[in-house]
């Protein structure tokens, strides 16, 4: 009889979910292109993954399952096997079904701008419409300094009195990844001017981060500093570009050879919206593939729409959920022009000021979540 009851309880009971937990695979060098995987496993079984920082699947626990074994690099069959008992399929079914979850992704790795959607079958999920249990990206102002020749009342410096040395910024990194969180993103004020950069950077790579950075792009015209950046970890560059510098042009030229991702970043103002177009074909003609653009003023609507589609024609890829620069045109605090900027904020990625403390967004300092030191991740990302 006992038997038979132990039989009805393996049948019947309920599967239980992998252990909630975060996980990280590098491609190994020489495997073109080099990608990064994140998953992270929630309680209920399902998972997100993340490729490249760019792409994120959402996992039902099934396909969770799989991604796990995948980036384990357990052999096909056992998959097959551990399924087939797990889930009580035929063991050809769990290995087809195994083969192509696999084969999918590896074609969203090397395939760039593929649809997920249309073209691998992937569940589509309304943008930061899905429940966290930590954000996805978190933009660390390393300092508020600017450099010489930029008026210091662009940047909040009166609001922090002090910057975090290079151990407490590595403290920060490690509880973001403990969190589970696998982006971040260096920025400022502008962050080369922390001679500590390259060690945060060495950090996060350490850790398994997927790092970017946001800059004037002056200093890495410094092909050994650039060099040094890249060596350390850098995944990828947000180009401030300031249209009427040479130097800027001049950075830019260098940098565009790099095995290094760069999107640049353009702010619109009145001044130079009538030479914008012209920006867009010389970036164009630099072979530059990724555009962020942010607008200084409410009433360039109309001009925003017209270089955007410009934009589109020219090959670039727009991205509007990305950090953008403390200046003079002061992007942050005006009135956002595009209606379709994603409402992450505080929810996919969170901004921490150079004294640790943790605001949902950029330019957002009535909101303080608390401080990365000195409180819990539980108390800061309710």
């Amino acid at each position: 009889m006992a038997s038979v009851s132990n039989w009805i309880r393996e049948r019947f009971t309920k599967v239980r979910p992998l252990p909630a937990e975060s996980l990280h695979y590098q491609s190994p060098p020489g495997d073109e292109p080099s990608y990064r995987l994140h998953l992270r496993l929630q309680k209920d079984g399902s998972g997100l993954l993340i490729v490249n920082a760019a792409t994120v699947l959402h996992l039902n626990p099934t396909a969770a399952e799989y991604a796990f074994h995948m980036m384990k690099g357990t052999p096909p069959e056992e998959v097959a096997k551990f399924f087939s008992k797990r889930y009580r399929v035929n063991k050809d079914t769990a290995l087809r079904d195994f083969s192509d979850f696999r084969d999918r992704v590896q074609t969203l790795i090397h395939t760039p701008d593929l649809d997920p959607v249309s073209y691998l079958d992937f569940e589509r999920v309304a943008p930061h419409s899905q429940a966290l249990t930590a954000p996805l990206r978190l933009d660390c102002a390393l300092t508020y300094r600017l450099p010489a020749g930029d008026k210091a009342e662009h940047a909040p410096v009166k609001r922090v009195d002090r910057e975090l040395t290079a151990e407490e910024w590595q403290s920060i990194l490690d509880k973001a990844w403990h969190a589970g969180i696998p982006h971040v993103t260096f920025t400022g004020g502008e962050p080369t001017l922390r001679d500590d950069l390259p060690v945060l950077i060495a950090h996060a790579e350490k850790n398994g981060q997927v790092c970017g950075l946001l800059s004037d792009g002056l200093k890495l015209a410094d092909k050994k500093y650039l060099s040094q950046l890249l060596q350390t970890g850098l995944d990828h560059l947000l180009f401030i570009l300031q249209p009427d510098e040479k130097a800027s042009w001049k950075a830019l030229e260098a940098i565009m050879p790099e095995d290094l991702f760069t999107t640049v970043h353009l702010t619109v103002t009145p001044k130079n919206v009538r030479k914008a177009d012209e920006v867009l074909e010389k970036l164009a003609k630099l072979e530059v593939k990724s555009l962020s653009l942010s607008a200084s003023d409410a009433s360039l609507k109309n001009e925003m729409q017209k270089l955007r589609d410009q934009a589109v024609g020219l090959g670039l890829t727009l991205h509007w959920d990305l950090p953008v620069p403390y200046s003079a045109d002061n992007p942050v605090a005006a009135e956002v022009v595009d209606d379709e900027v994603p409402d992450g904020a505080g929810k996919v990625w969170l901004y921490v000021e150079p004294d640790g403390d943790v605001l949902p967004a950029q330019g957002e300092a009535d909101k303080v979540l608390g401080n990365f030191l000195k409180d819990s991740w539980e108390k800061i990302y309710q």
